[in-house]
């Protein structure tokens, strides 16, 4: 099993942008020096929690301060990009990387990104336009001969022929370092998800943004879904990510301290909490092991004991093979990471501990 980290990212509303900036270039450096293996960077437009819209960015300042790590986006929202325009930077970015670069992509899951875009996420257009979106990039990398034309539902494309601008060399030129293309990730949480559904039809990464483990081992099988559909074989399931929220410490007091009292408990408490439990974002009814539970239940508190793995070493390792059986194996644990800007000795703590201690035990799952 190989470790990385899921910054959404998410900081308090109060900080600055650019402190924000920086914690998260500070995690990215850390987790570098410890050896994990990859980080996916979120976008978001319209929650104050995830202020960040432009993870490229990140990723692209992150390139010079690091040396190994993979980074990707996760993920870049297609339904809120021009193909063309997007096509362009991440082929530019992958050039940048040399290698170190991943591209995640997802359909969105907040309401109100997709109303500050005019996009009907209600019936679905969301997850046309990823489709249609996914289609135009690919054909863009493959063609840049200029015989692509593509006349979908929501864009149009043309490449200009390259004879009519010989006298000066236009044309389009711009393809991915990684060939055919950096390795593509998507990122699903909804009930069967049509995400996932994409992974499985065409062999990309599935990263699921996990509840219980009942529920996200469900999302295998809608990666098998897709994957049956178009008569393919499924990825592997060592390329399964599964995103978690871990805190570790040496003792399962001071994690449990740790968690609850610092940022991870707080951005539960303020915002994903209130997120998932009203309106367009019922998750909480899959946070449950027990259907007849009421919502009231699934306190802070529930989640901790429940969804979150938080503990010593000792007691972490346990969770993380419970879960590794449970959901019938994965590759990749994805730490999702929040601001612990006034607490960073204590994150450095975590993550040592989770580096050190903890993955070496799991070195015989491998999904």
């Amino acid at each position: 099993m190989k470790l990385g980290l899921f910054l959404m990212p998410s900081h308090p509303p109060e900080r600055a942008p650019i402190d924000a900036q920086n914690w998260d270039l500070h995690c990215l450096k850390l987790a570098d020096s410890y050896s994990l293996e990859e980080a996916w960077i979120g976008e978001h437009f319209t929650a104050p929690w995830e202020p960040v819209p432009s993870p490229d960015i990140l990723i692209a300042q992150a390139l010079m301060q690091t040396k190994k790590i993979k980074l990707g986006t996760g993920a870049h929202l297609l339904p809120f990009h021009h193909p063309v325009e997007l096509a362009s930077r991440v082929a530019y970015l992958d050039h940048l990387a040399q290698g170190r670069y991943m591209f995640g992509i997802g359909s969105g899951g907040l309401q109100s990104d997709h109303e500050l875009f005019g996009i009907d996420m209600e019936n679905g257009e969301h997850r046309e336009r990823t489709r249609e979106s996914l289609d135009i990039i690919l054909g863009l990398w493959d063609h840049v001969d200029g015989s692509f034309n593509y006349e979908g539902k929501f864009w149009q494309v043309n490449i200009p022929d390259p004879k009519d601008y010989a006298f000066a060399n236009l044309r389009t030129h711009i393809t991915p370092f990684q060939k055919p293309h950096p390795p593509i990730g998507v990122a699903g949480a909804s009930p069967g998800s049509d995400s996932l559904k994409l992974a499985g039809e065409r062999g990309y990464i599935p990263m699921s943004l996990g509840l219980n483990e009942v529920y996200v081992a469900s999302h295998w099988d809608a990666v098998e879904e897709g994957a049956k559909s178009k008569g393919k074989t499924p990825p592997s399931r060592s390329e399964w990510r599964i995103v978690r929220d871990i805190w570790v410490a040496e003792t399962d007091e001071e994690a449990r301290e740790g968690a609850l009292n610092g940022m991870l408990g707080r951005a539960w408490r303020e915002y994903l909490h209130p997120l998932f439990s009203f309106g367009a974002y019922p998750f909480v009814e899959y946070m449950k092991h027990d259907e007849s539970m009421s919502n009231e239940d699934v306190t802070i508190e529930y989640m901790l004991d429940n969804l979150w793995i938080v503990g010593s070493p000792d007691t972490v390792t346990e969770k993380i093979r419970n879960l590794y059986s449970t959901v019938g194996g994965f590759g990749h644990l994805l730490w999702l990471t929040f601001d612990h800007s006034e607490d960073s000795e204590n994150y450095e703590t975590s993550m040592r501990l989770l580096a050190e201690k903890v993955m070496p035990r799991l070195s015989d799952l491998t999904g």
